[in-house]
């Protein structure tokens, strides 16, 4: 089974017990085919794994956000950012928080964690040729 059907089958199993006083949670998972130990994690508040923000992380989600929207501005105005611009604008979000600056392949990971940034090679134009 894939991780989403996984995920959606411990969602139904937690409905059903939440839902039936006289199901057990044992029963639920074994009705559902999931882990008994992961649904009783899970009715107990905790979260699955893809939804928890990792430790590593510096900027909130809304601060990346606003990054992305930034650099979309900059973008649609005719002004591509670098690599090293990135780093800064994370970096002087940090700066407010008092918080250590970003390391060396931050802005590398960060344009592949968002789906609308890409990152594109400009070549010298020849004038010459033209």
């Amino acid at each position: 089974m894939s991780q989403s059907t996984i995920e959606a089958h411990i969602i139904l199993a937690l409905q059903a017990y939440q839902g039936d006083p006289k199901l057990s949670l044992r029963r639920a998972a074994f009705l559902y085919n999931v882990p008994f130990q992961t649904l009783h994690y899970r009715s107990q508040g905790r979260q699955a794994r893809v939804d928890c923000i990792p430790n590593g992380r510096k900027l909130s989600d809304q601060e990346e956000q606003i990054i992305v929207e930034y650099i979309l501005n900059l973008d649609s105005r005719g002004f591509p950012s670098r690599h090293r611009d990135v780093e800064e604008m994370a970096n002087r979000l940090l700066t407010e928080r008092d918080a250590s600056p970003v390391g060396k392949r931050w802005a590398i990971n960060f344009i592949k964690r968002q789906p609308q940034l890409k990152t594109h090679s400009f070549r010298k134009y020849n004038y010459r040729r033209a």
